[in-house]
């Protein structure tokens, strides 16, 4: 679609914006470049200087900024066709500026920016416009002189800005009708000093004048490496810009060139600067880098001119990408470069910009006192919750003794909650108050940032406020403020990893594994300390002679008081942790998948239960028919995997009523009677194994699978338990098959039996696996009972 001239440019162009967005929708998108270049197609004729100038540019304009330079040129094009935009004027009358050009137009120019001499024809000595002497011109009478010096006129002209856009103070424009430099501030200022009766003023093109501040030398680093330093600069807050003037640059020695929107400044055919023409507002613009105080001198008297110094450690630290000055000595004494000047080489702020590196972390100051200072951080969310369904858990680490504690938690918004109760736990066990809490600027402690972008306190924040206590809140990005507390949720995830990764359990006791963790580090020593965090925070040493290893197997004797009297006292579990609140450990039952405390029970943490043998797999694999290797005391056994066969009895052992089967009524009535044995405490039965080969004594036959890893046949019972279990399989005594729906399984343990001779020698070891069908309720796992048979008749 073109654009005919109906309405203005920018209702064009946002038809033509539309119609894209209408394309993306149907997806086929336009890339904002090729908008706009489909928007510059559809301009008339009278655009083509505007198009000119936009493939003359090294950026390309986005639909914005476009939009804004199309309707400038749109109304610059309504406007007259005189240049309105900047002009010069010494008077507000036509007829004045031609008498002076009639004046001025025997001159002779030195130098044309087109690089073509003009001669023109002198018909006589010119004459001074104003007294008609011909020995000089208007601007060198001294009747002209004195009358401006009367007037307190100054001799600068410059022009006067009509179109206002949006100019950078920092900027320097080139302008070929100012007579003197102009700068706006005192940025970049050399030296200055107050302006005489004849430099009071300057009149702009509208015939006002405006007062000049001050008259001072300004110093530019160009883009080409040059520098570049203006005297006698006129200091004019009320201007807009800074102007250089092309005259003054003239009478200086230095060549302008234009052309193809392009400035050049060269000096003894050396191209010491450039430029380029702005579309905005038509106007040349030095490039600069920023103001310095090197050499290389303008001025209207004559300029000191001075290139750049092939020695200067300055240029060459630029030339070789802005390296350290000790990577350029060594090329120096290496003879790869001659001996440079490093006494100009100073700070380089492009050299901050692009390597600035965070500051050295001061060393901390360390509290004098528990409470002083508390250290906290919220972790997590984990990707698997723990036994609880807790995510996350929060820390809280005082300061001087290094003492921890440690809650899971759902959500970081409990952070608060968590932390009145910690804080009223050690306030009233130390009878102190906590001072100062450190923490990052998260949202569960500093506050969650509003629609402005702001962060604002939180309750967290409020409530410290309330109770008196300092918050110190890290930088943001910059966790190392906080380093206790980071530090300390690295060594307990580690130790964590390491835990689980040794034991048997399952996942979601990590949050178990974390708190025995924080309760093994607070009785550990810590090179944050002399002593330990458990004497400092307490005053007593710690007791390590009850910590067991996590995860190890355990015989538990937990409290049930509906434990019948050939119940099993012992329950096989695992070892998690330490109570909390009482003096006992924590145990994780697989066979109900609970946890339960006692503080009775005996630990197995001589058993590899870690790596390839794991015996908590065979509770997991019932589908397998495989026989993975467990060891047991050096000792290995192939179990099979088929049934439920070592685990189920963790839960009941004891078979309470006789089970109708082959086998003689005499085993049961062992069985019973060893039972009752099992009351003995444990050291007791260690005592009779220890001493049994001296005092001639015969060892009981053991009523479960823990009993025969422990005792000195262990070896002899798993060789019976493997025959068992070929005899089985050879048999083909089971079919693996799906569970019904509403059943529940019955569980299977092991019998073991010393077969003896009549002399009392062992002739053999006898293992067999039976099937729990005393755990079956009539009425509920069965309704009546059944026994196969046919005779022998039948089958002739």
């Amino acid at each position: 679609m073109k654009y005919k001239g109906k309405g203005n440019i920018r209702e064009h162009i946002m038809e033509m914006s539309h119609l894209a967005s209408k394309l993306k929708a149907l997806k086929l998108e336009i890339s904002d470049d090729f908008l706009v270049h489909l928007v510059l197609l559809s301009l008339p004729a009278q655009f083509n200087q505007f198009k000119v100038s936009y493939n003359c540019q090294k950026d390309k304009w986005t639909l914005n900024e476009l939009i804004s330079f199309c309707v400038q040129e749109e109304e610059r094009m309504k406007q007259e066709t005189t240049e309105s935009a900047h002009f010069a004027s010494t008077s507000k009358g036509k007829g004045k500026r031609k008498r002076k050009e009639a004046a001025t137009k025997g001159l002779v120019q030195k130098k044309q920016h087109l690089g073509n001499d003009q001669k023109k024809k002198e018909s006589g000595p010119p004459k001074c416009f104003l007294c008609q002497e011909p020995s000089h011109l208007k601007p060198d009478c001294p009747k002209y002189h004195a009358w401006r010096v009367k007037k307190g006129i100054i001799r600068a002209l410059v022009c006067f800005e009509v179109n206002l856009v949006s100019v950078p103070r920092n900027t320097w424009w080139i302008d070929s009708g100012a007579t003197t430099h102009i700068s706006v501030s005192m940025q970049g200022c050399l030296n200055y000093r107050k302006p005489n009766d004849v430099e009071r003023y300057i009149y702009v093109g509208d015939g006002k004048h405006v007062e000049v501040k001050a008259i001072g030398t300004f110093r530019l680093l160009l883009d080409t490496g040059f520098y570049l330093d203006f005297q006698d600069t006129c200091i004019v807050p009320s201007f807009r810009r800074n102007l250089v003037s092309v005259s003054k640059l003239d009478k200086s020695g230095y060549y302008c060139s234009f052309g193809n929107g392009e400035f050049s400044l060269s000096l003894n055919s050396n191209v010491i600067g450039t430029g380029s023409l702005t579309y905005c507002d038509k106007l040349y613009m030095l490039d600069i880098v920023t103001s310095y105080n090197e050499t290389l001198h303008v001025d209207s008297r004559g300029t000191e001119r001075k290139l750049n110094n092939e020695n200067s450690a300055t240029i060459w630290h630029k030339r070789l990408g802005h390296i350290s000055k000790m990577r350029i000595d060594r090329l120096v004494s290496d003879g790869v470069l001659s001996n440079l000047n490093f006494t100009d080489l100073k700070i380089c702020v492009e050299c901050i910009k692009g390597k600035q590196t965070k500051t050295k972390r001061l060393d901390a100051t360390r509290s004098s006192d528990v409470l002083e200072l508390i250290h906290t951080d919220t972790c997590g969310p984990f990707p698997s919750a723990s036994w609880n369904g807790q995510q996350y858990f929060i820390s809280f680490i005082d300061d001087y003794s290094r003492y921890g504690y440690l809650y899971l938690i759902h959500e970081k918004s409990q952070s608060l909650e968590v932390f009145k109760s910690f804080k009223l736990e050690v306030e009233n066990q130390l009878n102190k108050k906590i001072k100062c809490v450190r923490s990052d600027r998260g949202g569960e402690y500093y506050g969650r940032y509003d629609g402005s972008g702001e962060q604002r306190p939180g309750p967290f924040a409020k409530f410290l406020e309330e109770c008196g206590i300092v918050p110190q809140y890290t930088m943001p990005g910059w966790p190392s403020m906080n380093g206790v507390s980071e530090r300390r949720n690295i060594t307990l995830k580690d130790m964590v990893r390491s835990m689980i990764s040794h034991s048997t359990l399952p996942e979601p006791l990590w949050g178990e594994a974390l708190k025995t963790a924080t309760y093994i580090l607070n009785r550990v020593p810590t090179k944050a300390a002399v002593k330990t965090p458990y004497e400092l925070w307490t005053g007593k040493k710690p007791c390590l002679t009850h910590l067991r290893i996590w995860g190890c197997p355990a015989e538990a004797r937990p409290y049930r008081p509906n434990e019948k009297k050939l119940d099993s006292k012992t329950v096989s579990s695992y070892f998690i942790g330490y109570s909390e609140r009482s003096r006992g450990y924590k145990f994780y039952d697989p066979a109900t998948k609970s946890i339960f405390e006692t503080g009775t029970a005996t630990f197995f943490e001589d058993v590899e239960f870690g790596g390839r043998n794991k015996v908590r797999d065979i509770v997991f694999e019932e589908e397998s028919i495989s026989i993975p290797t467990v060891t047991f005391d050096n000792t290995q056994i192939n179990v099979p995997v088929g049934e439920k066969v070592i685990q189920e009895p963790q839960q009941d052992n004891v078979i309470h009523s006789p089970v109708h089967n082959e086998q003689p009524q005499q085993p049961q009535l062992r069985r019973s009677t060893r039972e009752r044995r099992s009351a003995i405490p444990s050291d007791f039965h260690v005592y009779l194994q220890e001493n049994e080969e001296p005092d001639g004594m015969i060892e009981n036959d053991p009523i479960n699978f823990s009993q025969a890893m422990q005792s000195s046949n262990s070896q002899n019972w798993i060789d019976a338990m493997n025959e068992e279990y070929k005899s089985m399989q050879d048999n083909k005594v089971w079919d693996l098959v799906l569970l019904p729906e509403g059943t529940k399984p019955i569980g299977c343990k092991w019998i073991f039996k010393t077969k003896r001779d009549s002399k009392g020698n062992v002739e053999r070891h006898k293992a067999r696996l039976v099937a729990k069908g005393y755990t079956q309720k009539e009425g509920i796992d069965f309704k009546e009972t059944f026994l196969q048979f046919q005779q022998k008749t039948l089958l002739g």
